[in-house]
């Protein structure tokens, strides 16, 4: 049994992806679980374009103490995995653009994802040669708006439909959505913690588990961390990395102190460690606010 970390390295991690790491470890130790990190790094023209980013990453995780067990697995390396996962499912192609599917669906309220309306579901071989012409496709799986209920600590039961959603893109890319129920049911991963903007996507993800096998793990959804504004919290917003903050003379026991704080664990002024932190983790009592961080 694990919980893990798996951070995307498109950029480094700030205030609010440190915390977020930190909760997972919290929640992964406190009951005993093992703690994996793995680097979600299938997206390679942006991976490219960050280069060195992950190996900043983990320095920073390490900078604060959170360790983890067994060597850091890189999607990168993986495929293999994918194409096999994928070889066990009913799909079939589509030719959809984003625009295409904004335009003849309607994301249910507050939900920022568009279930897929079907619109390539039953192409007759004919129409799909005449589009394969046109633009390369994307492989959706055949979910027939299936209903699947997952348990959330901080969140309890939700409940959530399973459209068609895609499982490789139109550029070869496995999607997010397989990429990680595979990876999580091949590393024994059986509790997820994660920021709670995910929340929509974990019904169909406990579904793909479940048909590939694997028993779908619980989760706990956390509050982002976001600016003033109340927008997501980014780069754009000032000192928010280790190495924005260490300009300013922060240490990393200063931004763990400081998350600390954020999830009621610690006070100010106070020095701590992850070991501290998680002799006073009580998930019941974590805030359920996102953190606004000025």
């Amino acid at each position: 049994m694990s919980g893990r970390f798996a951070p995307s390295p498109t950029s480094d991690l700030h205030l609010g992806n440190l915390r977020t790491a930190l909760l997972a470890w919290l929640f992964a130790r406190s009951t005993g679980r093992g703690f994996l990190v793995r680097v979600e790094d299938l997206d390679q023209a942006r991976v490219t374009a960050a280069a060195g980013v992950a190996d900043r990453q983990l320095a920073d995780l390490a900078a604060l103490g959170i360790d983890h067990d067994g060597d850091v697995v890189r999607q990168s390396e993986r495929l293999g995995l994918y194409e096999e996962a994928l070889g066990r499912l009913e799909t079939y192609e589509c030719y959809c653009t984003r625009k295409e599917i904004a335009e003849s669906a309607q994301a249910p309220h507050g939900s920022d994802h568009r279930p897929y309306p079907g619109t390539c579901r039953d192409l007759t071989e004919a129409q799909r040669a005449r589009l394969r012409a046109v633009r390369p496709a994307a492989l959706r799986v055949r979910a027939g708006g299936a209903l699947w209920t997952v348990s959330d600590a901080l969140h309890g039961e939700v409940t959530g439909e399973v459209d068609d959603f895609v499982l490789r893109r139109g550029d070869g890319t496995y999607a997010y959505n397989l990429a990680v129920v595979v990876d999580d049911g091949a590393q024994g991963v059986d509790q997820v913690v994660r920021g709670d903007d995910l929340l929509s996507s974990a019904p169909r993800q406990a579904w793909l588990a479940d048909r590939l096998g694997h028993t779908p793990p619980t989760y706990a959804h956390v509050p982002l961390a976001v600016s003033p504004s109340g927008q997501r919290l980014a780069k754009r917003d000032g000192a928010v990395t280790l190495t924005d903050l260490a300009a300013q003379g922060v240490t990393p026991e200063g931004v763990l102190a400081r998350i600390a704080e954020s999830l009621g664990l610690a006070d100010h002024p106070e020095s701590v460690t992850p070991s501290l932190l998680l002799s006073r983790f009580d998930p019941e009592k974590l805030p359920r606010d996102p953190w606004v961080v000025g």
